[in-house]
């Protein structure tokens, strides 16, 4: 049982309070984090303004439900090319569909696109630059000269490639972005084992005797992920950008999906009369895009540079 600051109301009254035990308050070093982190965001509104941004499209993705009560799907026809207004906020499409719900529930399959292509390029990219710095020798120059290889093709054409080959589809194509940057991430992973390996505290753990296993767990890992982690950051913006190009050449879901890409694709023949129709979900794209950027220079540099 926990005990009392003041035993004695007479002790309270002369300042005779005895010392609070160990434990019973808040750490010093959490508490500084707190106030550390309060500072390092209130004093970047433009990184404030990126998280909410970047909360509400997760929001969106799955529980479309809690921004619009609209059917994506539904039309009606009588309300085509209606403009932005409070009854339709980014107005109705050719076919009287809402263009809000559409964006809406769009993020849901863009979202999953881009998560599905970073988890393939941080989880092969990472293991292969893994591999290569850890095991290092000829496992290092065969791992990298494909690495080369893959860093030798541009990004883009190596996803129209991929998809192409494997079908049309938000999945394939989630697969064919995550793969096409394997390469950045593998190059990263490799320079930052490499540079732990040859620390002193792993350079003892080995003197010691500890096997490798325990080498490449309690140590290389967890002191190599934190560039790739923000890397992932940082793709994840141009993956929905290499998925939503993608999805506006024809190659994510069927038509009536609502893919960020495909809704900008089906409104470029409306330019002339009904810019909103390609406007507001391209404006979508570049919000999530530079929210989760400045998340990432946030993460990458600012942070380590707080006082």
């Amino acid at each position: 049982m926990s005990q009392s600051l003041v035993d004695d109301p007479a002790e309270a009254a002369l300042g005779l309070a005895r010392p609070v035990e160990a434990g019973s308050g808040p750490e010093p070093g959490r508490r500084m984090d707190v106030r550390r982190g309060l500072r390092f965001a209130v004093r970047r509104p433009g990184l404030l303004l990126s998280v909410v941004v970047l909360v509400l499209v997760v929001l969106a993705s799955f529980w479309p439900g809690l921004f619009t009560s609209q059917d994506p799907l539904k039309s009606v026809p009588s309300q085509n090319f209606r403009g932005p207004s409070g009854s339709h906020w980014f107005g109705t499409d050719e076919l009287g569909r809402d263009v809000f719900s559409r964006v809406v529930h769009g993020a849901q399959l863009s979202l999953k696109a881009t998560l599905i292509a970073v988890l393939v390029a941080f989880v092969v990219g990472g293991l292969l630059g893994l591999v290569a710095g850890f095991v290092g020798r000829w496992v290092d120059d065969v791992l990298m000269r494909f690495v080369d290889v893959l860093l030798s093709i541009p990004a883009l054409f190596m996803s129209l490639a991929l998809v192409t080959a494997l079908g049309y589809g938000t999945v394939k194509v989630a697969v064919a972005v995550g793969i096409a940057s394997v390469a950045a991430f593998a190059r990263v992973a490799r320079a930052e084992v490499l540079r732990v390996r040859q620390a002193v505290f792993v350079e003892a753990s080995r003197a010691s005797g500890a096997r490798w296993y325990s080498v490449l767990g309690r140590h290389v890992l967890p002191n190599a992920a934190g560039p790739v982690i923000v890397l992932a950051t940082l793709d994840f913006g141009s993956s929905i950008l290499a998925v939503s190009a993608l999805s506006f050449l024809g190659y994510g879901a069927p038509p009536p999906a609502p893919e960020w890409g495909t809704l900008i694709s089906d409104g470029r023949n409306y330019l002339a009369n009904a810019w909103w129709l390609t406007a507001l979900p391209g404006l979508a794209i570049a919000a999530t895009v530079l929210a989760t950027n400045r998340i990432a220079r946030a993460l990458d540099g600012e942070w380590s540079r707080q006082p």
